[in-house]
């Protein structure tokens, strides 16, 4: 493949338009379609740049075949969504867990002292999901740093098995959330509604709501771990939606803090360890509602 056949392929598969591979080289759109057809070429600076950009070799890039460099995974990039996915999932499914068992430990033992040792526990496996977290993001972003454009390696055979495997993500979190409102009734129905009853009732719903939470999170990363497409799209955004992507990403953290701040407060004032858990859901309700509010790519995925 020409130089023009390599450039073009990489731009296809970066998900970017000539104007857009422009402003990345701080060239004109014009000199880009010179390129593209042939009758220009860039000076070697710009080559550079591009090598950079693309993660491509030189050598591959001006003599060789991108697209034949690019048939296996390179960027060890399965593997590293792998883990991505698992920790950000076992993370945020841990925090909610972690209401569960404070939940639990105040059941079976009300005294003041071992109610703030279960609420210490409680904040030590908040400290460490979003240690976990946030040092899982600055991986990714690195991770897309070095590598902004992978090439599509996955087969159609392998995101058709997964997909069937998504189907079951879903309605197994749904259905676990479910079996945890029937669990409710039933607990309400035959059993004496005082403690500690109410309280194991509650607990056991908040570790299924964990479970669900779990099942969607992961599945979800890893149903869009299968669309590098969008993941090239994604790390090569115009200016207004990355503004509207950086926003929608601090909205919702603010809201999760926020709702943080009053189960931890509802809890010291009113006492409501067991039943304030619902600002959790509720949190994540509406960091979905912001991030449906804000996508700029309605439609697209």
């Amino acid at each position: 493949m020409a130089f023009s056949d390599n450039l073009q392929f990489i731009r296809t598969q970066g998900g970017v338009t000539q104007e857009q591979l422009a402003e990345q080289l701080n060239v004109s759109r014009q000199s880009v379609s010179k390129w593209e057809s042939g009758a220009s070429f860039p000076e070697m600076d710009t080559l550079l740049r591009i090598c950079d950009l693309y993660d491509v070799n030189m050598d591959t890039l001006l003599r060789g075949s991108v697209e034949e460099s690019r048939v296996s995974d390179t960027a060890r990039y399965n593997d590293f969504m792998n883990r991505f996915s698992l920790r950000m999932a076992l993370s945020i499914s841990a925090i909610i867990a972690g209401v569960a068992l404070m939940i639990l430990l105040c059941a079976f033992n009300p005294s003041d002292s071992f109610r703030m040792l279960a609420v210490a526990l409680f904040m030590l496996i908040v400290t460490i999901s979003v240690v976990v977290i946030v040092t899982s993001g600055i991986q990714y972003d690195n991770f897309r740093k070095k590598h902004p454009v992978i090439q599509d390696f996955y087969t159609e055979e392998e995101k058709d098995a997964f997909h069937q495997k998504f189907v079951w993500y879903i309605a197994g979190g749904v259905g676990a959330i479910l079996f945890g409102v029937v669990l409710l009734i039933g607990v309400f129905a035959f059993l004496p509604e005082k403690e500690p009853y109410e309280s194991i009732a509650a607990a056991v719903f908040m570790l299924l709501i964990a479970g669900a939470v779990f099942s969607f999170v992961y599945g979800g990363m890893q149903e869009d771990k299968y669309k590098v497409w969008k993941y090239n799209r994604d790390n090569n955004p115009d200016p207004d939606a990355k503004r509207r992507l950086d926003l929608a990403g601090a909205v919702s953290g603010a809201i999760m803090l926020t709702a943080t701040a009053i189960y931890v407060g509802l809890g010291f004032t009113r006492n409501t360890w067991g039943t304030a858990w619902w600002v959790f859901p509720v949190g994540g309700i509406l960091c979905g509602v912001v991030h449906i509010a804000m996508n700029p790519y309605k439609g697209e995925d």
